[in-house]
């Protein structure tokens, strides 16, 4: 018997999508989730951006939380709005409430020689510096990917903190 594709996935989040509302404002729904930690990979800051990457690194470790049940279609948003500087990968997550593993699937870093990663992000730190403006970013990108000829994740984040920047000039 031939096996049906898979209808619903787990996706193991680590940067803006940790925030429900972000969620929110793509999935139009949070789904239910659970603390995880990715084993050997490692979440650095990018310059001049404000969400992270992940790339594979010995020893090291990501904290984050696994999305469960999500459908085709909301993986196929999820796609979109990693966009092209991201690839999927499916990779194996411990949970903290009972150090079961799940296999996920995440987004890792494509460009694995990039010279702007650097240190570690922090989630904290950008909720409070940075939440709001990603916020309306991501509910213009959702709102954008309802009309025919919508513009990329990148295109996007890259237009609406360009308007930004300029907004804040006097």
């Amino acid at each position: 018997m031939a096996s049906s594709p898979q209808s619903v996935f787990n996706v193991f989040v680590y940067g803006s999508l940790l925030a429900d509302d972000i969620v929110r404002a793509l999935l139009k729904r949070v789904p239910p989730s659970n603390p995880a930690i990715l084993h050997n990979y490692h979440r650095f800051s990018i310059k001049g951006r404000v969400y992270p990457a992940i790339l594979p690194v010995e020893n090291k470790r990501v904290n984050g939380k696994v999305l469960l049940d999500i459908t085709v279609p909301e993986l196929t948003i999820l796609d979109a709005f990693e966009d092209v500087e991201y690839e999927r990968t499916t990779v194996d997550v411990s949970l903290m409430d009972s150090s079961k593993t799940l296999q996920a699937e995440t987004y890792v870093w494509v460009n694995k020689r990039d010279p702007d990663l650097h240190g570690e992000w922090d989630f904290e730190e950008w909720k409070v510096l940075h939440k709001g403006d990603f916020l309306k970013m991501t509910m213009g990108f959702s709102e954008e990917m309802e009309l025919p000829e919508s513009k990329t994740r990148v295109a996007t984040y890259e237009s609406f903190y360009a308007q930004e920047e300029n907004k804040s000039k006097p």
